[in-house]
């Protein structure tokens, strides 16, 4: 079964602990997934995420390439609309340069309304930023001379001197709860990067939806189909629920706040009891157990899957817990 595993690292914590102890957590948590063979490692991104704080992606992926290995490093995700092209598209540049090469760039929409009013942008207006912005990028690492005039952003016979390591660009995974964003990967040429607040009904609509996208597109078909997964394992079932629930519907709780679950297609929503919410949604429980729903995954279609073990208040210790078990119980299973 081709199946590939990565990890999202935990960058966010609460605003009242020290950031630089948690750097160094995660820096061994790059070493040890490296030892364990993982895919890759990614980083989150958001801004003013009061109670809680967040690394900012970029620095902290330069911090940990220098441990990564052979592993690729990646945003999962940049908030692109919040952002200028031209310091992307340089900022990617030079950490594709860093990691020889083994750089993904993962984007999305972004949907906190405080994010979009500290930075002084519509958030109405987050689709045709998102698009122009992508477009510039592709056109800079690309293109001898820039020259791009938009709604949103205006660049005149621009030369572009640094550029990715990778021909033409860094594989690009977009973030996708509903279907026209979807259908938008899919007519870009990029990854589908599903959501992990879908449960698995939610996915097997949204794959259909991105594979009839794919066939009516005029791009090539990326190699990866992904799903980011809130997962956490120990050795029974009853160890790692009652290790994670109280951090994972904490979690939810402020999700289903701000609307996060108003992002998917109606009729998956958080305001259940948790273990409603939780069946086959997360990947909670003992490895065999895991095993068996991340099968449940590659039927749907998906063949990358992206562990998150760390929400905020699962301690480093516990989550180096559930990254070595799944390193070591689960992710050989689907190796030929």
């Amino acid at each position: 079964m081709n199946v590939k595993f990565s990890v999202e690292l935990g960058n966010e914590l609460p605003v009242d602990r020290p950031a630089q102890p948690h750097i160094e957590d995660l820096v061994e948590q790059t070493r040890v997934v490296r030892d364990l063979g993982f895919y890759g490692i990614l980083f989150g991104q958001h801004y003013l995420s009061h109670p809680l704080q967040t690394l900012q992606p970029l620095p902290l992926l330069a911090r940990v390439a220098a441990e990564s290995g052979d592993m690729w490093i990646g945003t999962g995700i940049l908030l692109l609309p919040l952002l200028h092209p031209v310091d992307v598209a340089e900022q990617v540049a030079t950490l594709d340069n860093i990691c020889n090469g083994k750089f993904i760039f993962g984007l999305g929409l972004g949907y906190e309304i405080e994010e979009f009013e500290a930075f002084e942008i519509s958030r109405k207006t987050r689709v045709s930023r998102f698009e122009e912005s992508l477009e510039i990028i592709k056109m800079l690492w690309t293109q001898e001379r820039v020259t791009f005039h938009g709604k949103h952003f205006n660049i005149g016979n621009a030369r572009p001197t640094h550029r990715p390591m990778q021909k033409p660009h860094p594989p690009i995974w977009i973030a996708a709860n509903n279907f026209p964003a979807i259908r938008r990967a899919a007519r870009l040429g990029a990854a589908f990067y599903a959501s992990p607040h879908a449960h698995n009904g939610t996915l097997r609509e949204q794959m259909a939806v991105y594979k009839e996208a794919v066939a009516g597109s005029p791009s090539p078909a990326p190699e990866d189909i992904v799903v980011l997964k809130d997962t956490f394992v120990a050795e029974t079932d009853e160890e790692a629920l009652a290790t994670c629930r109280p951090f994972f519907e904490n979690r939810y709780k402020v999700y289903e706040v701000q609307g996060q679950d108003k992002e998917l297609p109606e009729g998956d929503r958080f305001n259940l009891p948790f273990e409603e919410l939780a069946k086959d949604r997360f990947l909670i429980g003992s490895p065999s157990t895991v095993i068996k729903e991340i099968e449940k995954l590659h039927d749907i279609g998906f063949n990358h899957i992206v562990f998150y073990s760390q929400h905020p208040g699962v301690s480093g210790k516990a989550a180096l817990s559930s990254y070595r078990l799944l390193g070591e119980r689960v992710v050989p299973a689907f190796r030929s």
